[in-house]
């Protein structure tokens, strides 16, 4: 890791407030909207609100489930300036892919180091965001050296590969054990050809069985109580060379209106492919697996919210109502480590200097938002006070 690195000057603005974004949705878990909204059970704002801080069971999207797959994309969408500001310092190649390497190596323990917290043994799990994208972080970089064409290819061919090895892999028989693999006994199965990417039944979970299974563990692993798999990263590699194309697209000399609408005409390429794929039953939007249509789908949101954002930061220079983001975004690894180290001490801490009541004056159903909303305070601030010292810790 480096501190005190100067921003590329050649680095877009509206990435940073993007990222940022997509890292306070993430934080703001601490508000516990869910608490909040059973409180008041005839409310449909606090039922909207608490729907959307959570993630859907199989098919469909929630704001929650798009946090993945933006972060994922932003990878890729910031490689063509990484790679070229190591050019212009006159890094050798062999250099850049030792890094990108090492890189991966290191999201991929560290996803893994923050699965285990407060866990009696090391957790080894691969499906959570660092370790997904570092497990095709080197992959990336290997494209990232490539032209468009060469990316655009890979990205189809990743997708069309997928979706043939699920398509081809046979359906349970009506012997199979659901419970076995923790389906839920009330769970809605997929039917018709959608039932390729059911929960625990697709030959990414069959992998998991021999995989998980390699490394100690207390119990024999049968299946993810989530349906999340492994091998989920080869989409979301995907979902990241979207993010590649993306940031060749506005690191070219096209000028800033062809830029949005070359990114808007993607975004509407991306829901059309997903939504015609679900609706005609050749394959379902499932985030937990990172199904083809997913990577379209998330895609399309992605592309259009970073369309928007470069159309009203780099382009308009409107940049000072996302300033609270953008301070976020610069410290990307820590505000997302901060979630797993931070909120538990920080909510301790108030309780102990401000008293656990302070919270409760507005009524004990706003306690939880209350709440979170002084921990996310509190780690903003310490943000604050990194990007006003000019340090930004990369990996």
């Amino acid at each position: 890791m480096s501190s005190k690195v100067e921003q590329a000057a050649n680095r877009l603005i509206s990435v940073d407030a993007y990222r940022g974004t997509v890292m306070f949705l993430m934080l703001a878990e601490v508000l516990r909207l869910g608490e909040v909204a059973e409180k008041f059970p005839d409310s449909r704002f606090w039922k909207f609100l608490a729907f959307h801080q959570s993630h859907i069971p199989w098919v469909g999207c929630t704001l929650h489930d798009l946090i993945q797959p933006s972060f994922s994309m932003l990878v890729g969408v910031v490689l063509p300036y990484s790679l070229a500001s190591r050019e212009t310092r006159g890094e050798s190649s062999a250099s850049m892919a030792l890094h990108a390497l090492i890189r991966s190596v290191l999201l991929v323990f560290l996803g893994i180091f923050l699965r285990s917290l407060g866990q009696g043994q090391t957790n080894f799990t691969f499906d959570d965001t660092l370790t997904q994208i570092g497990l095709g972080y080197f992959f990336l970089f290997l494209l990232g050296r490539t032209n468009w064409k060469v990316q655009l290819l890979a990205f189809l061919a990743i997708l069309a590969g997928y979706w043939g090895w699920f398509a081809r892999y046979p359906l349970p028989g009506p012997d199979f054990d659901w419970a076995k693999v923790g389906v839920p006994k009330d769970w809605e199965h997929l039917k018709g050809f959608s039932a390729h990417w059911e929960m625990n039944s697709n030959p990414a979970w069959a992998f998991d069985v021999w995989w998980m299974n390699l490394f100690p563990r207390p119990e024999l692993f049968t299946g993810h109580r989530g349906g999340y798999c492994t091998l989920s990263f080869i989409p979301t590699l995907g979902t990241m060379i979207l993010g590649l194309l993306a940031g060749g697209w506005l690191k070219s000399s096209h000028s800033p209106v062809r830029k949005v609408t070359g990114l808007l005409f993607a975004s509407a390429a991306c829901f059309g492919i997903a939504l015609a794929a679900a609706h005609y039953d050749i394959c379902p939007i499932v985030k937990r697996i990172w199904t083809p249509s997913w990577v379209f789908f998330a895609g399309g949101w992605s592309l259009a919210i970073l369309s928007a954002y470069y159309a009203i930061i780099d382009v308009a220079g409107l940049q000072k109502w996302a300033f609270p983001v953008i301070v976020i975004g610069s410290n990307s690894i820590l505000a997302y480590c901060s979630e797993k180290f931070l909120c538990d001490p920080i909510r301790a801490a108030l309780d102990r200097h401000l008293g656990a009541g302070l919270f409760e004056r507005a009524g004990a159903a706003y306690e939880p938002l209350l709440h979170g909303a002084a921990i996310l305070l509190v780690i903003w601030l310490m943000l604050f006070w990194l990007y006003r010292k000019k340090i930004f810790v990369r990996i």
